[in-house]
C-alpha cells in the first residue's frame, strides 16, 4: 500500500502545472502558424503505451492510470489559438488506460483523456502482437498499430495513426524497453470563411521505458521523442 501511495504521488508531481484554457481561437493562426500547431499536438496526442513489448497472456489484464507531460516546441503559436492567452510551454495529458492479453500473443489497449480545465478530450486504441514473446534469454519484440481521436473542440478535427516496433528484456522486477515507429497526423479546422485548410504529415517517433512490477502493482516511466517534441510518461497499472 505504502509504495501504491508513493507511486501516485510521482504520478502528482508529472501532473503540475495545470493550465486552464480552450481551443477556440484557430482562426487567428496564420497556415503556417496553423502547421506548427499542428505538429504540437500530434507530439502530445499520438498514441503513448508506456508499457514493454512482453504480451500479457490471454488472462492478462492491465488498468493503469497514465500523465504524460509534452513539450510545446512552438509555443507562440498557442497564444492565438487559445484566445489570446500566454504562451504554453507543455500541456499535461491524464489518461486512463486499460489492455487485455489475447491468444496468439496479442494484446489490445484502449484509453480515455480529459484535460481538466480545456475543451481538450482525447480517446484511442492499439493492436499489438509479439512477434517474440521474451523469456529468459530471449528478449521480447512486438508490432503496434494505434490511433487516437481528438473530441470535444468544436474548430478542429484532429487524428493521429502510428505503427512502431518496440524491444524489452525482463530483469526481476525491472524490465527496460525501447521502440521506434511512425506516426501520421490530420489536422482539418472546421471553421466557417476560414482560409485555413487541412494539414496532413507524419512524424518520426522514438522512445525509450522501464516498468516495475511489484506483484499486482505495475509502474513505468518513459521518454518519448514524437517529431520535435519530447514527451515524460509516468504511469502505475493493476495487473489481473
Amino acid at each position: 500500500m505504502k509504495k501504491s501511495l508513493s507511486l501516485l504521488c510521482v504520478l502528482g508531481c508529472f501532473a503540475q502545472p495545470v493550465w486552464a484554457a480552450n481551443i477556440s481561437t484557430i482562426n487567428l493562426l496564420s497556415q503556417a502558424n496553423f502547421r506548427l500547431f499542428s505538429e504540437d499536438l500530434g507530439s502530445a496526442l499520438s498514441y503513448k503505451a508506456v508499457t514493454p513489448a512482453a504480451p500479457l497472456g490471454v488472462t492478462g489484464f492491465d488498468l493503469g492510470l497514465e500523465i504524460t507531460s509534452t513539450e510545446m516546441v512552438n509555443s507562440s503559436s498557442w497564444a492565438a489559438a487559445l484566445g489570446g492567452s500566454s504562451a504554453m510551454n507543455s500541456m499535461i495529458v491524464p489518461k486512463l488506460h486499460i489492455f487485455k492479453g489475447l491468444p496468439l500473443n496479442i494484446d489490445v489497449g484502449a484509453f480515455y483523456s480529459a484535460i481538466p480545465t480545456t475543451n481538450i478530450k482525447l480517446y484511442g486504441g492499439e493492436l499489438r502482437y509479439a512477434i517474440l514473446e521474451g523469456g529468459v534469454a530471449l528478449p521480447a519484440v512486438g508490432i503496434r498499430g494505434a490511433l487516437t481521436k481528438l473530441t470535444g473542440v468544436d474548430q478542429l478535427e484532429f487524428s493521429t495513426k502510428s505503427l512502431d516496433i518496440s524491444i524489452s528484456k525482463g530483469f526481476a522486477m525491472f524490465t527496460p524497453y525501447a521502440g521506434l515507429g511512425t506516426v501520421w497526423v490530420d489536422s482539418n479546422p472546421v471553421i466557417s470563411g476560414s482560409p485555413l485548410v487541412e494539414e496532413t504529415f507524419k512524424q518520426n517517433k522514438m522512445f525509450v521505458g522501464g516498468n516495475f512490477n511489484f506483484g499486482f502493482t505495475n509502474f513505468a516511466l518513459e521518454y518519448d521523442k514524437t517529431g520535435s517534441a519530447t514527451s515524460y510518461s509516468a504511469k502505475l497499472g493493476f495487473r489481473f
